[in-house]
């Protein structure tokens, strides 16, 4: 498919967070840097993408879920298992984004009502 690139109709930036991120699931802390970048999509919530090495890889399994941003690409999905159980799909990643998003290779995103994101 041929990406959309941002524009002033649908802009994209990604900036460095510029402070503590963790990611809790569960009540477990898998996940806790200061190098987490901060995705803002036109009107949507900013999203932090934390860095793949941040986050606890004997926690997430990958899963058969996928979905294709026509900004961003195709996203990979991950559950996390901890000991409170397992999550499915708490968290995406894009392994090959687009070229106007390639600053989010290589980390992991939580949606807000399966993981606890806390900043600071």
């Amino acid at each position: 498919m041929t990406p959309k690139i941002p524009d002033a109709s649908h802009p994209i930036t990604i900036t460095p967070t510029g402070t503590r991120v963790q990611v809790k699931v569960g009540g477990t802390v898998i996940a806790d840097t200061e190098a987490a970048l901060t995705l803002q999509e036109a009107s949507y919530p900013p999203v932090q993408y934390v860095p793949r090495d941040a986050v606890a890889p004997d926690l997430l399994t990958g899963t058969a879920t996928s979905t294709h941003c026509p900004y961003k690409g195709d996203a990979s999905y991950w559950s996390v298992t901890t000991a409170a159980g397992t999550t499915v799909d708490a968290a995406w990643s894009y392994e090959t984004p687009y070229d106007a998003v390639a600053a989010i290779a290589g980390h992991l995103a939580f949606y807000p009502d399966r993981a606890e994101v806390v900043l600071g």
